[in-house]
């Protein structure tokens, strides 16, 4: 069978049944540095096993099955190069989504989505579950993975920085917020794209410690302030806007309302909130929120919304909805007093 032609029904099932060693052995790659590695160009695979310390005849195994789904393409005398479908895994490409390959194969990670059984049959949350703590309080003990979900986050915050940027006007503004920003990559984004624009950037504190050195590369840092809280108490004031990008999801309705009450409560005039998220497509529809939504579920414990849910937040959290704005998968949801 061509490997562009549709498979029968059976063999498409179980391919999405196998659909975790795909996505292992991309980790893998990864992790190495294989995308990287094979940036300027085709290289035997002993070469790039000696590059990664890595057993030359398995390290084979890997890159054949990686070429067997397009992501490489094996040439004569065992060399591999780059598809356009791995081109997106380099690190420096824009768009790059390794950061995120890098982290859904952590074993914490891979561990809790074990529990997805236990999430569904109780509505509890799988990473508490696995683990005996919730997320946020397993990465702020481990800096290094509290790392590698920030450039994980980052990865993702490309295609969200686009959707926002396409999606909403930042030219009449003079202040931007980012609310749980994280390392600052989608801050940087807007200060860049706007050099009028001061900003502000706020997460818990271990998280912003970490920022100044991206905002730094970005030439933005001397337009931002940074400054560590959290957002259940209290956000800084004098924004014209206050940016959450995948933030909201991340929480359960009673701490999404407190999270949209406070950062309201700092609202001054016009100031207005942008939320970037996922919106729940109607039945049949929108693979990728309905999945995003089961990952809320094992991991940090949240969910994504529909329109009609997100509308219940925002009014309960004292606000107006004031325009849905679609753009590159995501949503920009516009709201005030």
């Amino acid at each position: 069978m061509a490997p562009d032609e549709d498979p029968p029904p059976g063999l498409a099932i179980r391919r999405l049944i196998d659909g975790f060693q795909v996505s292992q052995a991309i980790h893998v790659a990864v992790v190495l540095g294989i995308p990287d590695l094979l940036a300027e160009g085709a290289r035997p695979c002993d070469e790039l096993a000696a590059a990664t310390q890595s057993h030359g005849p398995t390290l084979y195994r890997l890159l054949r099955a990686l070429a067997g789904i397009g992501i490489l393409h094996e040439g004569e005398q065992r060399c591999f190069s780059l598809t356009p479908l791995g081109n997106e895994l380099r690190s420096e490409v824009d768009g790059s989504m390794a950061g995120w390959a890098a982290f859904i194969g952590r074993p914490d990670y891979w561990q809790a989505w074990s529990g997805l059984l236990h999430s569904v049959q109780t509505g509890q949350n799988a990473f508490r579950h696995v683990h005996g703590t919730d997320v946020w309080s397993w990465r702020q003990s481990r800096p290094e993975e509290s790392r590698i979900f920030d450039e994980a986050m980052r990865a993702v915050a490309r295609r969200a920085s686009a959707a926002l940027l396409d999606a909403f006007d930042f030219g009449a503004l003079a202040t931007v917020a980012d609310i749980g920003g994280g390392n600052g990559a989608l801050l940087a984004t807007i200060l860049a794209r706007h050099p009028h624009l001061q900003g502000i950037l706020f997460d818990q504190p271990h998280v912003v410690s970490a920022a100044r050195p991206l905002l730094e590369r970005a030439g933005v840092a001397g337009r931002c302030r940074v400054e560590g809280g959290s957002f259940f108490t209290s956000v800084p004031r004098g924004a014209d806007a206050y940016v959450l990008r995948a933030v909201v999801h991340d929480w359960d309705e009673t701490h999404a309302v407190q999270i949209l009450r406070t950062v309201g409560q700092a609202l001054d005039g016009s100031a207005r909130v942008l939320l970037v998220e996922r919106v729940i497509a109607p039945p049949n529809e929108g693979r990728d929120a309905k999945f995003s939504d089961l990952n809320m579920l094992v991991s940090p414990g949240g969910r994504e919304r529909t329109l009609e849910e997100f509308v219940a937040l925002i009014e309960e959290a004292g606000l107006q909805l004031r325009s849905v704005t679609g753009a590159g998968g995501f949503s920009v949801l516009e709201a005030g007093r």
